[in-house]
């Protein structure tokens, strides 16, 4: 007897739910490595972190941006286009790179960092997977203005880091 297929919609679900494990995972690993870094070299991590998130940011805004403008009026896509693997671990990162300051900063207090980076992962897993299940919802309706205007809140998320990183020195 063969076994029953999962259904399309369940499927959909747990690609939600993979998007915000990926961001979750990462999220909760660096500020372990930030706390790990915090006894070795917080000075250099504290010096360059906000370069690299305006970088990275800036680099996968950019590339939303592109997709959203290279897609002619009236062949708007059916459905959101779906991002590779890789390009969610770099959004993850790129998104999560701030936490790594947060670990070098708790590297000096008297805390649980696993207690810390597992609270930080499961709230960044319900929040990305609901983010997700918006997000397609919005993606039909607002079609590739919605990437577009991810682009440029990931561009100004990289702004807003460099900006407060650059302003504090």
């Amino acid at each position: 007897m063969p076994l029953p297929q999962p259904s399309a919609k369940v499927l959909r679900y747990s690609n939600r739910a993979g998007t915000g494990a990926i961001f979750g995972v990462i999220e909760a690993i660096t500020p372990l490595v930030g706390w790990a870094l915090g006894y070795a070299a917080s000075d250099y991590v504290k010096a360059w972190d906000h370069w690299i998130a305006f970088v990275l940011l800036l680099v996968l805004g950019g590339r939303m941006l592109i997709g959203a403008i290279k897609v002619p009026d009236g062949e708007e896509p059916s459905k959101p286009a779906r991002h590779g693997f890789w390009l969610l671990v770099a959004t993850g990162f790129a998104t999560s790179i701030d936490a790594m300051d947060v670990g070098v900063g708790l590297a000096f207090l008297d805390v649980s960092i696993a207690t810390v980076a597992l609270a930080i992962g499961f709230a960044t897993f319900a929040m990305v997977t609901l983010g997700v299940m918006v997000g397609r919802v919005l993606g039909n309706i607002a079609g590739r203005w919605a990437e577009a205007i991810g682009g440029v809140l990931l561009i100004g998320i990289g702004s807003i880091i460099l900006y407060e990183h650059l302003v504090a020195i």
